[in-house]
């Protein structure tokens, strides 16, 4: 009988072990306490203003882990999409030494490819403006959601997706 009262307290002790474990918050667990939103940004907790359009009133496509941002201007009465190179906070103009901006886009099963080109008029250091009058990319852009820019900055290529029209970030009558 000893051996058999042995053999239950073991028993007892190890479910109650188990059960302490599985209630236990472990590593795949995000909560506030455990979490520090902001240890991975390079900002203060304070600071965590990300603006939603640029300064030319564009849609924002964030580039890298925000070290770049390139904001994308729809003029669709000329048929001309602009995309301004911006800094990390997406206020001031980067520079590139890429000749020009290329956009993905589906249009319906097809995929195509629009190239826009560098403007060259005072660009000492670089580039940080480039255009593509285009009626077809400007459609595509209106009606597929899935848009990718690609551009290389410093060496480095970076891409990002291109927030699908919403009828707000650009100017145009409705």
């Amino acid at each position: 009988m000893k051996i058999q009262s042995s053999a239950v307290v073991s028993l007892s002790l190890a479910t109650l072990f188990g059960f302490t474990l599985g209630c236990n918050e472990g590593p795949g667990t995000d909560t506030a306490a455990t979490h520090d939103q902001h240890a991975d940004h390079d900002h203060a907790p304070g600071e965590h203003d990300h603006p939603k359009e640029g300064p030319h009133h564009g849609a924002l496509v964030e580039l890298g882990a925000e070290e770049f941002h390139a904001e994308v201007v729809h003029d669709d009465t000329a048929g001309v999409l602009t995309v301004y190179l911006l800094d990390a906070k997406a206020k001031e103009a980067a520079k590139s030494e890429s000749t020009e901006v290329l956009i993905n886009v589906k249009q319906g099963d097809k995929p195509a490819q629009f190239t826009l080109a560098a403007k060259t008029e005072g660009a000492e250091g670089g580039f940080s403006e480039y255009s593509l009058a285009s009626k077809e990319l400007l459609e595509a852009l209106h009606e597929s959601s899935a848009a990718r820019l690609s551009i290389t900055i410093n060496g480095k290529p970076y891409s990002g997706t291109v927030p699908h029209d919403d009828h707000e970030a650009h100017d145009h009558a409705h």
